[in-house]
C-alpha cells in the first residue's frame, strides 16, 4: 500500500504544482514583479514547502543525515531537472533566453554552498543561543542576497521570448486577486502533498534497506523535488522563461537558509557539524553544476550545437557520478 499511497500523493503534488505555476505565472505578468523575481522568492519557497517539514521533521527524531542530505540532495537534483528541460527543448535554446539576473541568484546560492562545504571540512561546533555559527551565516548571507536581488528593477524586456515555440499563455483570464488566493492555497496543498511524499519515500527506503545518506540526498530528495520539476515545466509551457530559471535557482538557495533552520531545532550543537562526510560529495556535485549553469546563463553567442548543449549534458553527468559516489560511500 506505501507504494499506491506515494504514488496518490505525487499526482496531488502535480496538481498543486501545475496551480502554483500558473498562478505564479499571473502574478508576475500583472504585479510589478518580475518573472524572475516571483520564481526566486515566491515560487520558489513555496515549492520548497515540503523540504521545510522534511527537514524539521527529520531533525525531530534526531536523524540530521536525512535534515542535511535532504537539502544539499534536492538543490543537485533541482539543477538536474534544468539541464535535462534544456536538453528537451535544445531547440529553443533556453540559457539564452534566460535574464543574466539569474547570475545573482546563482552566484549567492554558490556562496552559500561553498560556507557550507567549508563547515562540512573544518566542524566547527561554536554555537550562539544554541544555532551554530555556520547556519547563522548562512542565514546571514541569504537575507542580504535576497534583498540586493529584490532591489533590482523589473525587466523592460518581455518574459515570454519563446512562448510561440514553448507553449502559449492561458492566464491572461485570471485576476490577480484570484492568482494570489489560489496561489497560496496550492502552496498549502503542496506543503501537505509534498510532506506525504517524503515520509511515504522515507518508509519505502526502509523497506529497501538503504542508509539514511542516500536516502536523504536521492530518493526523499528527488521525491520533495518533485514540485520543482512541475513548475518549472509548466513555466516554460506559459513562455515564462525567467519564471522557471527562478523558481529553481531560488528554490536551490531557499534550500540552503532551511539548513540554517534545521539547525535551530537540532539540540545536538551545530548540526553541519555532527553529519556524515558523505554529504561533501553532494555538495561539490552542487558546486560544479552552479558553475556550469551560470556558464551557461552568461554567454549568448553560441551557434554550435555540440557547444550549447554539452554544460546541460556535463550536468546530467555529475549529477548522476555524484549519485553513486553517495550511494557506495
Amino acid at each position: 500500500m506505501v507504494f499506491i499511497y506515494f504514488i496518490l500523493a505525487a499526482a496531488l503534488t502535480v496538481y498543486a504544482a501545475i496551480k502554483l505555476s500558473t498562478y505564479a505565472d499571473v502574478i508576475s505578468e500583472k504585479s510589478t514583479m518580475s518573472g524572475m523575481l516571483v520564481g526566486t522568492v515566491l515560487l520558489a519557497g513555496a515549492t520548497s514547502l515540503p523540504e521545510v517539514t522534511t527537514s524539521v521533521s527529520a531533525v525531530m527524531i534526531n536523524n540530521p543525515d536525512i535534515a542535511i542530505g535532504n537539502m544539499l540532495g534536492s538543490n543537485l537534483f533541482n539543477i538536474f531537472i534544468l539541464a535535462m528541460f534544456d536538453l528537451y527543448y535544445r531547440q529553443k535554446r533556453l540559457f539564452n533566453e534566460a535574464s543574466r539576473d539569474h547570475l545573482y541568484t546563482a552566484s549567492l546560492g554558490l556562496m552559500l554552498t561553498l560556507v557550507t562545504m567549508l563547515a562540512l571540512v573544518i566542524r566547527i561546533d561554536f554555537t550562539i543561543l544554541g544555532i551554530g555559527i555556520d547556519a547563522l551565516l548562512i542565514a546571514g548571507l541569504y537575507a542580504v542576497g535576497i534583498y540586493y536581488i529584490g532591489q533590482r528593477p523589473k525587466e523592460t524586456t518581455t518574459e515570454r521570448e519563446v512562448e510561440q515555440e514553448v507553449g502559449v499563455s492561458v492566464t491572461d483570464s485570471i485576476p490577480i486577486k484570484r492568482a494570489v488566493i489560489g496561489f497560496i492555497i496550492a502552496a498549502l496543498v503542496i506543503m501537505a502533498a509534498g510532506t506525504a511524499l517524503s515520509v511515504l519515500g522515507d518508509q519505502i527506503a526502509v523497506v529497501t534497506g538503504l542508509g539514511s545518506s542516500f536516502v536523504g540526498s536521492f530518493l526523499i530528495a528527488a521525491s520533495t523535488s518533485l514540485p520543482e520539476a512541475v513548475a518549472v515545466f509548466v513555466a516554460l509551457k506559459l513562455g515564462n522563461v525567467n519564471l522557471a530559471f527562478g523558481s529553481i535557482l531560488g528554490s536551490n538557495i531557499f534550500n540552503m537558509l532551511i539548513i540554517a533552520m534545521s539547525d535551530v531545532f537540532y539540540r545536538g550543537g551545530s548540526i553541519l557539524a555532527d553529519v556524515s562526510t558523505s554529504h561533501l560529495v553532494t555538495a561539490i556535485g552542487i558546486t560544479i553544476l552552479s558553475v556550469l549553469v551560470m556558464y551557461s546563463v552568461l554567454r549568448k553567442d553560441v551557434t554550435s550545437k555540440f557547444r550549447y548543449v554539452l554544460p546541460s549534458v556535463l550536468v546530467v553527468l555529475v549529477y548522476f557520478a555524484s549519485s553513486y559516489f553517495i550511494f557506495i560511500g
